[in-house]
């Protein structure tokens, strides 16, 4: 099989991030473990305005920070077209385009896509956190493997609520998961990952995040005094314990991105061996 052209699309503006890392990562592994060489562009969609045509054969959005509120920034325009275009493709061509989105961008399609109400969050929802299968996600053959509920690492300070179902029948999405219950908030649960299409998957949380690298950044003397004095001593405390957990974040890493790639992989080697 001729190697697989891949596209980041990096959110991040050029802030520092752990992000960027853990895609280049799972990406190392996924040549190697399906055996067919990735050859790998970055492009950085909100700092240089730069954004891939549809040359490539699988995509992965970056999270980011910021606001995925509308804006005038120039690059937004650019990648909306993008979107659209990827998906026009693919309702028409046998040889399908690929695409993982990630939490900032998952917001940004889902609000350009009319799925629901993009908003600001009361408060930052940080850290290791549980989060809770559908029927739809059950079934999900990207989530395959992961308990309900699984472990995500999640931060935001903006949510995906109120959806809209005659949207979602018309794009043919599901919902898959739905952030932690909590029976003593009277607000409505977020949305945390969507089928959007059979090629294209989103979560709001990051499932590139591995729990090795993630515990240690935590632990760093910086990191640890920024969680303690932003969340207090007991929430820092609950985010390593749950880092160290092999059946936490590891799992969670082993399993979304490996997933979706070796599904793309095998949907790409069959059409060109056909």
């Amino acid at each position: 099989m001729e190697a697989i052209r891949i596209a980041i699309l990096d959110m991040y503006n050029n802030a520092p991030n752990e992000g960027m890392r853990c895609i280049r990562q799972l990406l190392a592994r996924g040549a190697e473990e399906n055996g067919v060489p990735f050859i790998v562009d970055t492009l950085n969609v909100r700092a240089e305005n730069a954004v891939p045509g549809l040359e490539y054969d699988i995509y992965i959005s970056s999270g980011g920070p910021g606001s995925p509120l509308a804006s005038d920034e120039a690059w937004e325009p650019r990648y909306f077209n993008f979107i659209d275009s990827l998906l026009a493709y693919n309702k028409v061509n046998e040889q399908k385009k690929h695409l993982l989105l990630i939490c900032h961008s998952f917001q940004l399609v889902s609000r350009h896509l009319g799925i629901g109400e993009v908003s600001r969050r009361k408060s930052t929802s940080f850290g290791v956190l549980p989060v809770h299968l559908t029927p739809a996600g059950l079934a999900e053959p990207v989530l395959q493997g992961l308990p309900d509920p699984f472990y995500i690492v999640d931060s935001r300070d903006y949510q995906l609520i109120h959806l809209n179902p005659n949207r979602l029948d018309e794009l043919g999405a599901e919902v898959l998961c739905l952030e932690k219950e909590r029976p003593h908030v009277p607000l409505e649960r977020a949305t945390m990952a969507i089928r959007f299409t059979p090629e294209v998957f989103g979560s709001q949380f990051h499932p590139e995040a591995d729990g090795d690298g993630m515990l240690r950044y935590m632990l760093t003397d910086e990191r640890k005094q920024q969680v303690i004095s932003s969340y207090g001593e007991d929430k820092y405390e609950e985010m390593i314990h749950l880092l160290a957990d092999p059946t936490t974040i590891e799992l969670t890493e082993s399993v979304i991105v490996p997933t979706f790639l070796r599904r793309a992989v095998a949907q790409l080697g069959q059409l060109t061996a056909a």
